[in-house]
């Protein structure tokens, strides 16, 4: 699913390319992935207006419009596409934007399991689970000491706390394994066996791999935001493969249609319920 560095690189693209450009039409091709919690036709209602700002919420894309906000959580397989009009459309677009630049924006989702929501203005109470998000894994408020503090609150393995948006929001089933892996962590380890040692650790391995996780995608995806780029991490993915740290093998578990994939060797632990208890994010 696109976690942060995947929506940063997204959101750059998406602001340079659309704010202050007026949307002169949208076609709507799968109407139900679409929510209006104003009552109104988003076919109706976003003709004429012009894109303001393009923010970041978690793993929502915001896009500010002069009386509505567009919000899109693309879930697992949604991703965005800039094309022009006559560019062949694919079978899983959700909607295309026509743009005053004469450009689409195309939001594609082959499952259909992301979510877009029309609102007025700013008010984003009406999107389920949005308000009950925690702070922004990057959030420079997000002190050392207001993430352990936070951490303290949630029980049971880390890396289903790691991919609760309650917690922090923004990381995923990929990046948390990334993490956990620079962290040196045990994914199915309970929060209550970590030593501060061990969370002094897992809170710079945060910032530290999601930094460099959106240098990489940023430079590699250039303006081609429906690409999905993943093969630079580490261990998320690489079952069977060598650690890149101790030239042993990469180990992977599923559970709910989820892997998660660390190093035994980097990050000793025994696995006792080899399942992630948290649920897919929404």
């Amino acid at each position: 699913m696109p976690e942060i560095p995947d929506l940063e690189a997204a959101k750059d693209v998406l602001r340079a390319r659309t704010l202050g450009r007026a949307i002169r039409a949208i076609s709507v091709y799968k109407p139900l992935v679409i929510r209006s919690l104003t009552g109104e036709d988003v076919q109706q209602a976003l003709p004429d207006q012009t894109v303001s700002a393009i923010h970041r919420r978690g793993k929502y894309l915001i896009f500010r419009l002069d009386r509505h906000s567009l919000v899109i959580n693309p879930m697992i397989t949604g991703r965005f596409q800039f094309c022009m009009p006559e560019t062949r459309r694919s079978a899983d677009t959700i909607f295309a934007l026509r743009l005053s630049s004469g450009e689409e924006l195309r939001y594609i989702d082959d499952k259909s399991m992301g979510k877009v929501y029309l609102v007025r203005g700013e008010q984003y109470g009406g999107i389920p689970r949005f308000t009950d998000q925690g702070p922004d894994a990057l959030d420079p408020d997000l002190t050392y000491k207001t993430f352990q503090t936070r951490l303290k609150q949630h029980h049971g393995e880390i890396k289903g706390i790691l991919t609760n948006a309650r917690f922090i929001t923004g990381i995923g089933n990929a990046y948390a394994d990334e993490i956990l892996f620079s962290a040196g962590i045990y994914p199915f380890r309970k929060r209550k066996s970590l030593t501060e040692d061990e969370t002094q650790k897992l809170y710079r391995s945060i910032h530290a791999v999601l930094k460099e996780a959106i240098a990489v995608v940023k430079e590699r995806m250039g303006d081609q935001i429906q690409l999905k780029i993943r093969d630079f991490l580490k261990v998320h993915a690489k079952a069977g493969s060598a650690c890149p740290r101790c030239g042993g093998r990469i180990a992977g578990v599923k559970a709910r249609q989820l892997e998660t994939n660390f190093c035994r060797r980097c990050q000793p632990g025994l696995l006792v319920e080899p399942r992630i208890r948290s649920p897919i994010e929404t």
